[in-house]
């Protein structure tokens, strides 16, 4: 019995070390903090980032892949968008990975920009 559940930890870890992984690149990370502002197309990420469109395309590929991001079409744009994960209680999810986006942003921001409380 503690074999399988050995097995069942073993491939959940090597699932968070592959996302951990994909969130390790500054470019990735950097898509997915703008995304949680509100969805972007290819353009504006490019503008926003200061990349080519080839590059933010690639790791948007990479995100897609993942099921981070989705893309809805609007005419000849795409406009990329965080997934919000299923939960049991149809909110849960969706509070803790705004919490946790909410810390990677104030990680991230200078602190001579951040407001004392």
């Amino acid at each position: 019995m503690t074999l399988l559940k050995s097995e069942s930890l073993d491939a959940r870890l090597d699932q968070v070390s592959s996302l951990f992984q994909l969130l390790s690149d500054k470019t990735r990370f950097g898509i997915l903090l703008l995304l949680s502002g509100g969805e972007r197309n290819v353009g504006k990420l490019c503008e926003e980032m200061g990349l080519a469109q080839p590059t933010v395309s690639h790791h948007l590929g990479l995100l897609r892949n993942r099921n981070l991001i989705v893309g809805r079409r609007h005419g000849k744009q795409v406009y990329y968008s965080l997934v919000r994960p299923p939960n049991r209680d149809g909110r849960e999810g969706v509070a803790r990975m705004e919490f946790f986006l909410d810390q990677f942003i104030v990680a991230v921001t200078p602190a001579s920009s951040q407001t004392q409380v």
